[in-house]
């Protein structure tokens, strides 16, 4: 049943919704309108439910975002809660849960990273994602992996904490490669005292916790004394990370005049019918970076009205700092603010009136926003002026918007890995991409390669079970797109244009092929043809993924497999040996005598195992 055509005449639907709504309570709760499918279209809360939801059926002044909802409107549902904040919490949980086509979605990471220092004796220096444990110090979040990432290769160059698993640290019988490059200061072996370790993890820790200032000037004390009594190779290393962390604080974009300040700037912005979420975070007053969020179904919405969506996405269920600094000031703060305090278990202050270098950071971060607009807006021209190029090329349906396309890595026909990945709604969709891996076919073969994932995707799809694409590129030439026909004729698929994407005769960008199934007639577009570059990104993009797959299955396979040749190697064994040398390289550079040290290793198998090694 189609939702927007209700099986009832739209008077006696809306005459039984009014009806309905006469009946509700005037207390705060959660409303939900559903179609005549009962799928949900939209969730709201209220203080009171009858005055809210009875608002929508007496204006007559909606958007059009609105009117479209109300005319699917079939059945409204709702649910009583104590208070306002209990709205609110619920609310959030149930757009989270059912992404009500008509409700802001704000789609980012699951969790944020962290720098996590471990609660061990020796403690561990680690890029983190998840739940917190109180044992551990957590120091973040950051807006991406990048910026943790940079700030462990920092502490590593200056503090020389451990970066190892515990099981690699636990079995070390000699120092790895980090501590002759000077990036781990080895405390696996006791080269240096546990002393001197747990002064560089504090050190560490005041760093990451925004007190660079006071570490500089103790750091600078403790380099002075050693010098005094004559402790000059102390001396030398005090200074080495001095002047590294001197270099850091120069490279802050943004600083803070209150060293330990930790915010949040959220600056929301809608322009030419776009809305844009710019998140900055600064960590111990260290601005660490920033990123823009687009949300979903943002249609009329104000920016005041997204910027609350994004406040209750974001925060609810997760650490937030004791300060948020936000523009435009959202409708309901208090009542965020109430939430995330309790939440927190400390005070948070939403903030959106700034003064001082608060308001240049809040200003900033709307320009941030304002310019990611602009940027996403030209690309979007971009890429919807290659796609209609590409249509009127090769004579596609008009409303193409959905291509996939298909690629196949292997090494001389092992390990083979086939790449599925998606073009869509204008963009790359990564998150849809798909890698097989191929089995049970000759090696080399990559025509039966191309076949099987053709059919395991397209099979699945013609029973239901995913989207069906308006296009599929297929990289390869006649004999790949013969493959790709055969699978669409057995899985009853004839929506999708099949298009094979052969390179030229010199393999060179630029004279790529393009043969269309049936005739398999060959288009040849010119260099310079949008049509022809859209192809080459989804083309390269396909190459792109299929090799990250195969060569991440080949690096696993030949860690397990050089080891698995070996007679007298079992699983047990060769689970300690990688345990304890961290790793094939680790194994491979022991000793005899080295290896004779592992459980279960004599002296005949260790000769075996250093000779297949080393031949």
């Amino acid at each position: 049943m189609n939702a927007e055509t209700p099986a009832v005449p739209t008077d006696v639907r809306l005459a039984a919704l009014i009806e309905h709504v006469k009946a509700l309570p005037h207390l705060p709760g959660v409303y939900r309108y559903l179609d005549a499918d009962g799928a949900i279209l939209y969730v709201g809360k209220a203080l009171d439910l009858r005055k809210r939801v009875g608002s929508y059926f007496q204006k007559t002044d909606h958007s059009p975002r609105i009117r479209l909802m109300l005319a699917q409107v079939a059945k409204i549902e709702t649910t009583v809660v104590r208070s306002e904040a209990e709205a609110l919490v619920l609310e959030n949980n149930l757009i989270k849960a059912l992404s009500p086509r008509y409700n802001i979605l704000f789609r980012d990471d699951k969790s944020y990273p962290y720098v996590m220092i471990t609660g061990h004796a020796s403690p561990r220096l680690a890029y983190y994602r998840g739940a917190l444990d109180k044992r551990n110090q957590y120091f973040g979040p950051f807006p991406n992996g990048y910026v943790v990432k940079e700030s462990l290769q920092l502490l590593q160059k200056v503090f020389k904490l451990r970066t190892c698993e515990d099981s690699v640290f636990a079995n070390r019988s000699r120092p790895c490669l980090l501590h002759q490059i000077k990036r781990c200061s080895a405390p696996c072996v006791n080269l240096i005292s546990p002393e001197a370790y747990r002064r560089d993890v504090d050190s560490a820790a005041l760093f990451l916790g925004g007190k660079a200032t006071e570490l500089l000037d103790e750091l600078q004390s403790q380099m002075q004394a050693a010098s005094e009594n004559w402790d000059f190779e102390r001396a030398a290393m005090l200074r080495d990370q001095v002047q590294a962390l001197a270099k850091i604080q120069e490279k802050q974009f943004v600083s803070s005049n209150t060293s330990e300040l930790d915010a949040d700037i959220v600056a929301c912005v809608v322009k030419d019918g776009m809305v844009c979420v710019n998140l900055a975070m600064v960590r111990g007053g260290r601005h660490v970076g920033d990123k823009n969020l687009f949300p979903s179904h943002a249609d009329d919405y104000d920016a005041a009205e997204a910027l609350s969506a994004f406040l209750a996405q974001h925060y609810l269920d997760r650490s937030v700092p004791p300060m948020v600094l936000c523009h435009p000031a959202p409708p309901d703060a208090d009542v965020i603010a109430s939430l995330l305090s309790d939440q927190a278990g400390r005070i948070v202050r939403l903030n959106s009136n700034p003064n001082g270098e608060r308001r240049v950071w809040l200003e900033m971060a709307t320009k941030n926003a304002e310019l990611a607009i602009v940027l996403r807006l030209g690309q979007a021209a971009t890429q919807a002026g290659r796609l209609e190029a590409l249509v009127e090329a090769l004579g596609l349906p008009d409303d193409t918007q959905r291509i996939e396309c298909f690629d196949i890595s292997h090494t001389m026909g092992e390990l083979t890995v086939a790449s599925c990945v998606v073009f869509d709604r204008g963009d790359m969709q990564p998150k849809e991409y798909r890698r097989y891996n191929i089995e049970g076919i000759t090696g080399g073969d990559d025509y039966a390669a191309m076949k099987q994932v053709l059919t395991r995707r397209y099979g699945k799809i013609a029973a239901g079970e995913g989207v069906v694409p308006d296009v599929i590129l297929i990289d390869g030439g006649k004999g790949q797109l013969a493959q790709a026909e055969e699978v669409m004729a057995e899985v009853g698929l004839t929506q999708p244009v099949l298009i094979g994407v052969a390179k030229g005769e010199t393999r060179k960008a630029g004279l790529e092929q393009l043969i269309l199934a049936t005739t398999h007639e060959v288009k040849h577009l010119k260099r310079d043809h949008p049509g022809l570059h859209l192809v080459q990104q989804i083309r390269d993009e396909s190459h792109r993924f299929a090799i990250t797959g195969h060569r991440a299955r080949r690096a696993k396979a030949r860690v397990a497999s050089s080891l698995e040749d070996i007679d007298g190697v079992g699983p047990k064994r060769r689970q300690r040996l990688l345990a304890r040398f961290g790793g094939l390289q680790g194994v491979k550079a022991a000793s005899v005598d080295d290896l004779m040290l592992v459980d279960g290793i004599n002296a005949a198998l260790a000769e075996k195992i250093y000779a297949a090694l080393r031949g």
